[in-house]
């Protein structure tokens, strides 16, 4: 298991010696040794420098990709999306979302971002075109909501009116903001994000 966890050079070494990071891996190993399916993970990065979180998430995909299924409690939602493919967002002790992690993303589409070098000739392109709504000018960028089918004949139209396009990006909301919307901008002691 010391090598499952990269610790097998320290093997000798007393723990009191250990890094923070080294006595998380440690305890993770001493979990591995009953070789079992489910892991469960209560904030495992907290207190690590940079090197060691990255350590940290690359043990638990490998680990993960063994099959062994991780369960991930954390208020790191940047750490969340990198990981997980499932999540539950608890509030006040209920599951408000239970799903895959792709779903509850998909749901933040909240419109589309455009700049052009030629921006009020953009905006009259996009007020001429069916499925564009909610057209707004805003420091210097246009912003819209659109499903990607009038979005897609919109960089056509914008094309043979010869506008050039310098972005056309989905404006899509964060899981933070995902997880404040749900848990009603609860404060994180009171709410948490388990991943499995």
């Amino acid at each position: 298991m010391l090598d499952v966890v990269e610790l097998r050079d320290r093997a000798k070494d007393r723990v009191g010696g250990y890094s923070h990071g080294m006595r998380q891996r440690l305890g993770i190993a001493a979990a591995l040794l009953r070789q079992p399916r489910l892991l469960l993970l209560d904030e495992p990065t907290t207190g690590l420098d940079p090197a060691g979180m990255r350590d940290m998430r690359d043990l638990v995909r490998r680990l993960a990709g063994e099959g062994i299924t991780v369960l991930l409690s954390s208020h790191l939602l940047a750490e969340v999306e990198e990981l997980c493919n499932r999540v539950a967002i608890i509030r006040k002790g209920r599951i408000v979302y239970e799903g895959a992690l792709r779903d509850l993303l998909a749901t933040a589409l909240s419109g589309y971002r455009l700049r052009s070098p030629e921006p009020e000739r953009a905006r009259v392109v996009c007020l001429a075109q069916a499925g564009i709504d909610d057209v707004e000018l805003r420091d210097g960028e246009l912003r819209f909501h659109a499903g990607e089918d009038a979005v897609a004949a919109l960089s056509v139209a914008l094309g043979q009116a010869r506008i050039p396009i310098t972005v056309l990006v989905p404006e899509v909301a964060s899981l933070e903001e995902l997880f404040l919307g749900l848990t009603e901008g609860e404060t994180s002691d009171k709410a948490e994000a388990v991943v499995a």
